[in-house]
C-alpha cells in the first residue's frame, strides 16, 4: 500500500501554478485524523427553539447540510434541556476542521458521506446519533478542503468498498481509518481547489433557492386560487370570475374515470429495455419495450414505502407508457387534468393513507376524496394556465439547477485523482 512521499497519480486539471508539482500524497485516514466521541441522541430528543448545545443528526447530513458546514447559514436542531450535555471545555464538542460522517444508509451511494466543520460562530455543536466525528491531528489538510475531498470519486470508491451490510449499509471509524486519502501537501494548492469548488457550490445553492423560492410561491399561490378548507370562494379570483358562482364539491369518483383495470406490473427480472416510460407511485421506474397507454392520464401514488416523501403526489402522463400497480389511473372528465393535478398536490391526502408497512392510498378512499372546482371551464383553464405558466418557470430554473451539479462532478473528476497509486 503507499503511504506519504511514495508515488501517487494526478489529477487530470491542476491549476496553472502547480502544473509539473510534486505528486500528490497517500496516507490513510487513520494518520491524519483521530476519531471522537459521538452521542447517540434521538430526533425526539431535539428541537429547533432552545438548547445549550446543538446536534448533528445523521439524516441531516444525507438530505440537506452543505459539504462545508456553516452553522450560521444551517438550520441545526438543539438538544433538550432535559438531557445532559458534557461541560463547555469537553473535547466531544466539534471544533473547525472536523469532519462528521453519517454512518448507515440505506444506499450505498450515501454511506459516510460527510460534511466538514467549517465556521461555529463560537456556538456548541455536538455529533449526533449514527456519525462518526473525526479531528485533524495537524494541519495537514486546510480547512475548507477536507469537505470536498471526501466526496471525490476516489475517497467515495475506498468508503464504499468498506462499508458492510446489505439492506442496510454501515461504516465503521475502524475502517474509515484505514482508507488511503489522496491528497496535494502543498497547502496553496489544497486552498486553491477549496476555493473553486466552494464558489461552484455557492452558485449552486443560490439557485436551489431560486427554486425553493419559486415553489413557495406557487404553494402560496394555490393557497389563495383554491378555496380553503370549510369554504367553497377562493380568496383570489381572476377578475371576469369575482362574480361567478360558487365553487362545486364532488367525491373524485365523479370527476374521473378510473383505468385502473388496465394496469399491469412488470416484475424487474422480466422487463425488457426499451424507449417506453414505466410508471410507478412517484414517477418512472424504468424504461420498457411496449406500452399500455397511449393518452394523457392523471396519476396519484398508490402505495410504497416512500409515499407522501416524493414531491408529486399526483402528476400527469402523456404519450406511450406503461403503469404498474403502485399508481392509480385517472381520466379527469368535468374537471380539467392540470386543475386537479394541482388540487390533489395542494391538499393534504394524509388523512386518507392507511397503514404503515407499505403506506397505501386505496381506491375507495381516493374515490371518496372531495373535489372543489369552479363549474366554468374557462375558470379552470385560467387557473390551469396560470399555475402550468409557474411549472414552466420552476422546471427551467430546475433544469439549470441540475446543470450546476453535473457541472460540478465534471469538476470534481478533473480536480482530484480518479485511480489510486501504481501498487
Amino acid at each position: 500500500m503507499a503511504r506519504k512521499g511514495d508515488k501517487a497519480t494526478v489529477p487530470k486539471v491542476r491549476f496553472p501554478e502547480f502544473v509539473g508539482a510534486q505528486n500528490w500524497s497517500v496516507t490513510p485516514m487513520g494518520s491524519l485524523y483521530a476519531f471522537m466521541r459521538n452521542n447517540l441522541l434521538s430526533r425526539d430528543k431535539l428541537n429547533y427553539e432552545r438548547g445549550v448545545a446543538k446536534n448533528i443528526h445523521y439524516g441531516d447530513i444525507h438530505t440537506k447540510f452543505q459539504a462545508l458546514f456553516d452553522i450560521t447559514r444551517e438550520r441545526v436542531p438543539f438538544i433538550n434541556e432535559s438531557e445532559l450535555v458534557p461541560g463547555a471545555d469537553s473535547d466531544d464538542y466539534c471544533v473547525e476542521g472536523d469532519l462528521i460522517f453519517a454512518d448507515a444508509s440505506e444506499d450505498m451511494r450515501d454511506v459516510g458521506k460527510c460534511i466538514e466543520v467549517v465556521r461555529l460562530a463560537g456556538e456548541r455543536l455536538l455529533s449526533g446519533q449514527h456519525t462518526i466525528l473525526a479531528r485533524r491531528k495537524d494541519d495537514a489538510l486546510v480547512i475548507g478542503f477536507g469537505g470536498h475531498l471526501f466526496r471525490s470519486g476516489l475517497i467515495r470508491s475506498g468508503i464504499e468498498k468498506e462499508a458492510q451490510g446489505t439492506k442496510v449499509y454501515q461504516i465503521s471509524s475502524s475502517r474509515l481509518g484505514g482508507i488511503d486519502i489522496t491528497y496535494p501537501s502543498d497547502k496553496g494548492e489544497q486552498q486553491k481547489i477549496a476555493d473553486c469548488l466552494t464558489s461552484l457550490e455557492e452558485v449552486i445553492a443560490a439557485q436551489g433557492r431560486k427554486v425553493d423560492a419559486l415553489k413557495a410561491h406557487k404553494r402560496g399561490l394555490m393557497q389563495q386560487l383554491f378555496p380553503r378548507e370549510g369554504e367553497t370562494r377562493p380568496r383570489l379570483r381572476f377578475p371576469e370570475f369575482r362574480d361567478a358562482p360558487e365553487w362545486e364539491v364532488s367525491e373524485l369518483v365523479n370527476v374521473c374515470e378510473v383505468l385502473n383495470n388496465r394496469r399491469v406490473p412488470i416484475a424487474g427480472g422480466e422487463r425488457r429495455a426499451g424507449p417506453y416510460p414505466y410508471y410507478g407511485a412517484s414517477g418512472v421506474v424504468d424504461y420498457v419495450d411496449n406500452f399500455i397507454f397511449d393518452e394523457r392520464l392523471l396519476l396519484v401514488g398508490e402505495d410504497g414505502a416512500k409515499w407522501g416523501a416524493f414531491e408529486a403526489t399526483a402528476f400527469i402522463v402523456d404519450g406511450k407508457y406503461w403503469v404498474n400497480n403502485h399508481a392509480h389511473v385517472l381520466r379527469p372528465t368535468i374537471v380539467i387534468d392540470t386543475l386537479l393535478e394541482n388540487y390533489l398536490t395542494m391538499i393534504d391526502l394524509a388523512g386518507y393513507v392507511s397503514g404503515h408497512a407499505p403506506p397505501k392510498l386505496t381506491l375507495a378512499k381516493l374515490k371518496s376524496i372531495p373535489i372543489l372546482f369552479p363549474a366554468s371551464k374557462l375558470e379552470q383553464q385560467r387557473i390551469a394556465d396560470c399555475l402550468s405558466s409557474l411549472d414552466t418557470q420552476i422546471a427551467a430554473e430546475a433544469n439549470q439547477l441540475a446543470a450546476l451539479k453535473i457541472h460540478k462532478q465534471g469538476l470534481m473528476q478533473q480536480l482530484f485523482p480518479t485511480q489510486g497509486p501504481s501498487q
